[in-house]
């Protein structure tokens, strides 16, 4: 029981610590070039405890950061739930696969999730500049490397019981 309390806590702050980078203020510059935090921290937690973090965990994560983006209620959502629905799927297949061989597929699932954004923003009426609109996508998947190093490593030293325990 204390494994899953303490995945929990690790996992839940760094999801909160990812809300906090997604919605921090930048330059105006820099705002089209904001990796997706969330995505990225929901894909870690969804590839390494499968039975834990799912499509509602998904679901719930979308509906805040439409909340905080102020976008159309579910957008997000959406796009989160198909990423995840596609990461449990393939959990196994993926943590066996190298960091780059991830990258790539993440690069595909944030893609994916982009586009239905888009479309929906298009449905909407809202026109927004399609050249930066995909930067996201592509500083996440050069981020990913990095952050799955980074949060492997909290997972380890925090996540889990020490076996001298």
């Amino acid at each position: 029981m204390a494994l899953i309390n303490r995945n929990f806590r690790t996992g839940l702050l760094t999801v909160i610590a990812a809300f906090m980078l997604a919605i921090m203020p930048l330059p105006d510059w820099a705002v089209k070039f904001r990796p997706d935090w969330v995505t990225l921290v929901m894909i870690y937690w969804a590839m390494t405890i499968p039975d834990r973090i799912g499509v509602i965990s998904a679901w719930l994560a979308g509906l805040m950061l439409d909340v905080s983006y102020g976008t159309l209620l579910g957008q997000q959502a959406a796009g989160l739930v198909i990423v995840i629905y596609v990461i449990h799927m393939q959990h196994q297949r993926l943590r066996a696969a190298s960091l780059i061989q991830q990258a790539i597929v993440i690069f595909f699932l944030l893609l994916i999730k982009q586009l239905l954004v888009l479309w929906v923003d298009g449905i909407l009426g809202r026109a927004p500049d399609i050249w930066y609109y995909f930067m996201p996508t592509i500083t996440s998947t050069l981020l990913w490397p990095w952050l799955y190093l980074i949060l492997r490593d909290l997972h380890r030293k925090f996540g889990r019981i020490p076996a001298y325990s």
